[in-house]
C-alpha cells in the first residue's frame, strides 16, 4: 500500500499501535486490493475505528451475526 502523504515506515516505528489503526482505516474505506483484514486486529481495534458508517453495519454483520437486528 502506499499512500502521498504519510511517511509509513516512520509512522510504523513510531508509533505502532496508532500505524495499525490507520492502516485498517484505509483499507476498509479506500479499498484492500489484494490485501485481506486481520480479523483479529479488526476486532481488537473496532470500537476505536473511523470507518464509513455503511461499511461499518456491513462489517459488524459479518463479524457478530448473533447481534442483528430482531424484528
Amino acid at each position: 500500500m502506499y499512500n502521498w502523504s504519510i511517511d509509513e515506515k516512520r509512522f510504523r516505528k513510531e508509533h505502532p499501535e496508532k500505524y495499525k489503526i490507520w492502516r485498517l482505516e484505509q483499507l476498509i474505506n479506500f479499498g484492500l486490493g489484494d490485501e485481506k483484514l486481520d480479523l483479529k486486529e479488526l476486532k481488537k481495534y473496532w470500537n476505536v475505528l473511523d470507518i464509513d458508517k455503511t461499511a461499518r453495519k456491513y462489517l459488524e454483520f459479518l463479524l457478530w451475526p448473533t447481534h442483528q437486528i430482531r424484528s
